[in-house]
């Protein structure tokens, strides 16, 4: 099917499923440092913004006029206007920053430093930096409770997930989980967080009222090694029903009844697929698949990929924003 002709099907499956929004998707670019910007009416690159160097962790800020981009080999995070793209400001964000999430009321910014064990806290308003919590060694993940109430850090070498109180930034608890956690995801309702063990190989359910770890979601897909399989990016749809996990190089994405902890099914995307984000209203997931420098387009309810995206080189991060 040419590229056209694929453009045309997927808009008719998009629009026979349901009316949508023209909204933005922004792709950081490892290895290109860049920012692709992709339009969600014809699923194509319409622009590239030029970042700094490294750019991994992406989210946005300011009720969607801003973009914030950790760009790791620079120490920073660049902070740009999501309309012009013109850059505006760059945070303190410590060394290597890498990850990040922002307080469910917009402010502050809880930062991953990889290199110095860290999290940073930063002011977005004052641009300053409120706190440097030490963490254990290589800090990657970062999850926010639905009601800020607790941050989650994960530390890759360590092998915890840190449970940090968000006023007096101290660890309140520290769970262990399997080798090389990457990512933590709460479920909507706050009564559980995800931590994803890519050497692992599981994702670790934790209470985050106990710190216990309540069960271990295992992956087993015919015809890979077990080391093939490396969890990392986690999503959970806002009913709290489904998770999606992205498997690193055996270029899958786990489909898992939230409820049970049941895989249902895994598809098949790009070449090492490493983060996910969910279109605006939920309908699509996005996934990045770095190895193949695309993204996968994912129908949530249908549970298939409906299309790829070519964007700039390594992709990384994936968020998306309403017009």
């Amino acid at each position: 099917m040419s590229r056209l002709l694929g453009a045309v099907a997927f808009c008719a499956v998009v629009a026979a499923a349901h009316p949508a929004d023209a909204y933005k998707i922004f792709v950081s670019n490892e290895k290109g440092n860049t920012v692709s910007v992709i339009d969600s009416e014809t699923m194509e690159v319409v622009d590239t913004i030029k970042v700094g160097q490294r750019p991994r962790g992406i989210t946005l800020a300011a009720e969607g006029k801003h973009l914030l981009v950790a760009v790791g080999d620079d120490d920073t995070v660049e902070v740009f206007d999501t309309d012009t793209y013109e850059r505006l400001h760059t945070l303190p964000s410590g060394p290597d920053p890498e990850l990040f999430v922002l307080h469910p009321s917009g402010n502050p910014l809880y930062i991953a430093n990889e290199d110095d064990n860290l999290v940073t806290v930063v002011d977005l308003e004052a641009r300053t930096v409120l706190a440097e919590i030490p963490v254990g060694v290589e800090p990657e993940g970062m999850g926010v409770a639905p009601d800020g109430s607790v941050i989650v850090n994960t530390s890759e070498t360590t092998n915890m997930a840190h449970f940090i109180d968000p006023e007096t930034f101290e660890i309140v608890a520290n769970v262990l989980v399997d080798q090389r956690p990457r990512f933590a995801e709460f479920k909507p309702d706050g009564s559980e967080v995800w931590v994803s063990a890519e050497i692992g190989g599981t994702v670790s359910v934790i209470d985050p009222k106990t710190h216990e770890v309540k069960h271990k979601i295992t992956f087993e897909i015919p015809g890979l090694r077990p080391e093939a399989i490396q969890p990392v990016g986690v999503r959970i749809t806002s009913d709290g029903e489904t998770a999606f996990v992205a498997l690193g190089p055996a270029n899958r994405v786990a489909v898992i009844d939230a409820e049970t902890y049941e895989v249902q099914d895994y598809l098949l995307v790009g070449q090492r697929v490493w983060q996910l984000g969910f279109s605006p209203d939920g309908d699509l997931l996005f996934s990045t698949n770095g190895v193949s420098n695309d993204v996968s387009v994912i129908d949530v309810g249908a549970r298939r990929v409906i299309d790829t995206v070519p964007v700039g080189e390594f992709p990384w991060g994936v968020v998306a924003r309403p017009e």
